[in-house]
Formats: C-alpha cells, sequence, structure tokens
C-alpha cells in the first residue's frame, strides 16, 4: 500500500510540473518583484540573464536529480522498462528518433531524463540529451529543473553544437512526430507522423550522427484521447496552437488519484515497453543532397518498421497489428 501510494504521488508530481510549474513559477517571479522579497526576483533574473543561452550548449544536467529514487516509483507506476537491442559506441554520435509522441512522453522522461532505467548502465559512455522546444527554457526557475534532468533546446543551433562541439558518445533523442503527432495518439493506435519529417535525418547527415529509432509501446495507452473531427472548432483551435506556440491542447482524460476506476488526470498503469533500435550508420555531408536525405530518410522508416514488428508480439500485441507511417 506504502509504496502504490509513492508510485502515485511520483507521477502527480510529475504532472503538477508539467502543467503548472513553468507559469506558476513566472508569476511567483513576477509577483516577488513587489513585495519586499523584490531582491529575490532581481538576483534570479540577473542569473537567468548571464545563464540564457545554457539551454543551446548542452545544458546542465544534474546526476543527484537524474538518479532521485522518486523516478523509480515514478517508472514503476506504469511499470516503464528499457529495452536495448544494441550496442552504442561512445566513439560515436547519436541521433534518436523517439516514437510516438503521446500525451506526456512517459517513455522519454523515464529512460532519458532520468536513470530509472539504468540508462548510464546499459550504454556506458552515451549522455543522452532530450530535445523539447526552446520556449520553455524562457520560464523561470521551470528551466532550471527541467536542465537539471538532462532536457535541452530542440532549435538547429542547440542541436549541432551537442554534435560539432562536445566530443563523441552524445545522443541527442527527438520526439520527431512532435505535437501534432500527440493530437491523434490514442490506446491501440500505432500510427506515427514521419513521413514528411526530414529536418532530423538532415541534422544527423550533416554532422555525420548515426541514426538510432525508437519505440515506446504502450506511450498512447496512458491516457484515452479525445480525437476532434477535421473541420470542427476544436480541431481548428489544436491546430493554430500547434502552429504559432509549438504544442497542442488536447483533451483527454485518464483514472482517477485515489480511485482507478473513476475518471481523472492520472495516466493508466499500463506497461510502456521503449525500445532501441540498431544504430544505422550515417557518412558526414555537410550539405546532402535531397537524394541523399530521401535515402537515409527510407532507410529510417524501414527501420522502425522492423522494430515494431519484431518486438510487437513481446510486448503483448498481436500478430496482425501493423505499424502506420503518415
Amino acid at each position: 500500500m506504502a509504496r502504490s501510494l509513492m508510485e502515485t504521488l511520483s507521477v502527480l508530481q510529475w504532472i503538477v510540473v508539467f502543467f503548472t510549474m513553468g507559469i506558476s513559477c513566472t508569476f511567483l517571479t513576477g509577483y516577488l518583484l513587489f513585495t519586499p522579497l523584490w531582491p529575490l526576483s532581481v538576483l534570479y533574473l540577473t542569473w537567468l540573464i548571464i545563464d540564457w543561452n545554457t539551454p543551446e550548449r548542452g545544458g546542465r544536467r544534474s546526476q543527484w536529480v537524474r538518479r532521485w529514487r522518486m523516478w523509480r516509483y515514478m517508472r514503476d507506476y506504469f511499470p516503464v522498462s528499457l529495452v536495448k537491442t544494441a550496442e552504442l559506441s561512445p566513439e560515436r554520435n547519436y541521433v534518436l528518433g523517439h516514437h510516438p509522441h503521446g500525451i506526456m512522453c512517459f517513455g522519454a522522461i523515464c529512460n532519458f531524463c532520468t536513470e530509472s532505467t539504468d540508462f548510464s548502465k546499459l550504454f556506458p559512455g552515451i549522455t543522452p540529451f532530450v530535445a523539447t522546444l526552446h520556449g520553455i527554457f524562457r520560464l523561470p526557475i521551470y528551466r532550471d529543473y527541467v536542465l537539471s534532468a538532462g532536457l535541452c533546446s530542440v532549435s538547429k543551433s542547440s542541436l549541432s553544437y551537442l554534435l560539432s562541439k562536445k566530443g563523441t558518445g552524445n545522443a541527442v533523442i527527438i520526439v520527431v512526430g512532435g505535437a501534432a503527432e500527440s493530437m491523434t495518439g490514442k490506446p491501440g493506435e500505432h500510427s506515427l507522423l514521419l513521413k514528411n519529417r526530414k529536418g532530423f535525418i538532415r541534422l544527423a547527415v550533416a554532422h555525420g550522427a548515426d541514426l538510432v529509432p525508437i519505440y515506446s509501446f504502450g506511450e498512447n495507452d496512458a491516457f484515452d484521447q479525445v480525437i476532434f473531427e477535421p473541420g470542427s472548432w476544436m480541431k481548428w483551435l489544436q491546430l493554430n496552437f500547434q502552429k504559432y506556440m509549438g504544442f497542442a491542447p488536447c483533451l483527454f482524460k485518464g483514472c482517477g488519484l485515489l480511485f482507478s476506476n473513476t475518471w481523472g488526470l492520472m495516466p493508466f498503469a499500463r506497461p510502456v515497453m521503449t525500445v532501441v533500435g540498431e544504430p544505422i550508420p550515417v557518412t558526414q555531408n555537410p550539405n546532402p543532397s535531397e537524394d541523399e536525405i530521401n535515402r537515409y530518410h527510407n532507410k529510417y522508416q524501414e527501420a522502425i518498421t522492423i522494430l515494431f514488428n519484431k518486438y510487437k508480439v513481446q510486448y503483448g500485441l498481436s500478430e496482425s497489428a501493423e505499424l502506420t507511417i503518415y
């Protein structure tokens, strides 16, 4: 009972952080400026200006934060597991494509932003950097929290820096489908927004970083999402938020905090199995042609499909389950 409570609370804290910490810390910092505690805000904002470019220069991870016991409780809530299929050499750099996005990316968070599944032991000499929206690093205090977990900006300059200025053994994790893919994920769905997503391929070729496909089975099963009909005002709202803000508001439901048979914002306790595929060797070319990009993109699509088909039964899917790429 006590362990179950700790698992629930660990997931709850991440949900609170995910949805409220950024905006609440921004308001708190502004509010303190008009109180006797204004020097605290001034000192922090001064630090923020000095530290402004850190998210684009490899971030600032904290192994202490990444190893918090809380993350292991969060892992066990689902549970989340990490499957290694091949070695990743510390002598190379990598661009890892994570699929699918889901609502809250529990697979990517547990496996690559924490040590709850022992990433550093499975892949010794490899340092993971999860790339996320650049805008969140402008939110005071929240930015420092996510930086400590190993997140960095998904901007081109940030990723190029990681793959060219920090030596080897760096693994950039990009959730390729992004916000647009999150709008279509629902339990039992295995579809990826990938067909026209080639920026991560271009990045890998430009820096000679090997491509690695990742599939998180169960990522879409964490919540039951409402899929809006094309042409509806909610779909219009989603698309415009995704286009101009970089994220898409989703209407979803999970289970209750105290009773799993009631509706709420807690994710369903369903297994998430994240499988890291074999690296696809990439030859560096700073100015690749479209044919070269398409060739690597086709190889990548084949690799993620093979990975899905190889591990779907082990996860518990039927032999007839298919992966759709659109």
